[in-house]
């Protein structure tokens, strides 16, 4: 979780390769509608949110019951959008990635994104709701690299890694 640029998509890739999660990028899940609205630069209102976090509860419960564990790419700004996520898979925990406002637009100048304009992070950042006490998820500062944090979430979330073979040795 956390705003756009945060890393979130990266983060929950390589937490899904180390895992063997299913990944899914929640953005894929946002109506024609809302990624017209986003593209224009309006930032989606609760109403606009709440489908499209119900449909990411739903995608996850359906694995959940197919015997699969997920990893979602999700900003998941508030609470209540926590809250509707949870309603979900039993279990669910966050990654927040959190870190300098700078730091994310300067991520954001370097990249593009289909319909998340830079002019949106602000908005984000008005909008987050960082973990209460209660809810279950760790905080990870996102300037750490990759490797560091994709290994931190897998060691704090206590995520089972696969062993991996070896191969044998040729004579």
């Amino acid at each position: 979780m956390g705003v756009s640029g945060a890393g979130k998509t990266t983060v929950a890739q390589g937490i899904a390769a180390s895992t063997g999660l299913t990944f899914a990028e929640a953005d894929e899940f946002h109506s024609e509608a809302g990624v017209a609205r986003m593209r224009a630069g309006v930032p989606l209102d609760d109403e606009a949110r709440w489908p499209w976090l119900r449909a990411l509860a739903d995608w996850m419960a359906s694995r959940h019951r197919e015997g699969t564990s997920t990893v979602l790419a999700c900003s998941a700004l508030k609470r209540s959008y926590r809250d509707v996520l949870r309603q979900g898979p039993p279990g669910v925990e966050f990654v927040h990635l959190d870190g300098p406002a700078e730091v994310i637009r300067e991520r954001m100048s370097t990249r593009t994104h289909p319909y998340m304009p830079a002019s949106l992070l602000d908005s984000q950042i008005e909008t987050l709701e960082r973990l209460w006490p209660d809810e279950p998820g760790i905080v990870l500062d996102l300037r750490l690299p990759l490797e560091a944090l994709v290994a931190a979430a897998v060691e704090q979330l206590d995520l089972a890694v696969p062993e991996r073979s070896t191969p044998e040795p040729t004579t």
